[in-house]
């Protein structure tokens, strides 16, 4: 899963895109980096700003919605603001059912976009155009998507085909929408995220398989 801690909440000092018009009057004139930056953190406030949101409404067809605790992410104008060109790959270390309550949790401090089970559900919690807390890094939670998948690292059998299948439809359609390559660069596990602590996906993940569906769902949707 995710970053345990909340360092992320609040704590974001880059000036986006859209912080700059709000911010631009004080800024032509000299405004200090603090009220600068405090633009940066606050300008979906302002009124007129924020993308139109609707409750419910999901990034990817069939999957379901189940909001996660807005203590678990930040409220952000992606890819305007901060652009995507990745996607990471979690495992829960646990059931579906767990980490969907985690990310309903406001004390757990992170949360992935979405989680995909065995049965190959596919379940999001946060909206692509927001910033999850899920790499541990803040600079690579602002640039990708998280999905998490149900099961243990060391137990190969709870990567199912039909996870496996869901997972690359769900990826294939992030790459689409942002024109994401779709390589290991771009598609990384959460143990390949600098600083991180974590080792999953894991040995048993099949990377080679996964990306040749990947590859296949994006060739389909072209």
């Amino acid at each position: 899963m995710g970053e345990t801690g909340s360092t992320e909440k609040d704590a974001d000092r880059r000036i986006g895109r859209r912080a700059l018009l709000i911010g631009g009057t004080a800024a032509a004139v000299g405004t200090a980096v603090l009220a600068r930056d405090e633009l940066a953190r606050l300008w979906w406030r302002a009124p007129g700003v924020e993308k139109p949101r609707e409750e419910g409404v999901v990034d990817s067809a069939g999957a379901q919605w189940v909001a996660a605790s807005d203590a678990n992410w930040r409220r952000a104008d992606r890819p305007a603001d901060y652009p995507i060109d990745m996607v990471v790959i979690h495992v829960t270390q646990g059931s579906f059912a767990s980490a969907v309550k985690a990310f309903e949790d406001p004390g757990h401090g992170a949360a992935a976009h979405y989680i995909v089970g065995k049965d190959g559900h596919v379940t999001q919690m946060i909206r692509e155009l927001d910033v999850a807390y899920h790499a541990g890094n803040r600079a690579y939670n602002e640039r990708s998507v998280g999905i998490e998948h149900e099961g243990f690292v060391d137990r190969p059998q709870d990567f199912t085909d039909r996870m496996y299948a869901a997972s690359a439809r769900l990826t294939a359609g992030i790459c689409a929408r942002y024109d994401i390559p779709v390589d290991r660069e771009h598609i990384i596990g959460h143990v390949e995220v600098p600083g991180t602590d974590h080792t999953d996906p894991g040995k048993h993940w099949d990377w080679g398989r996964y990306m040749k569906l990947v590859r296949q769902a994006r060739t389909a949707l072209a």
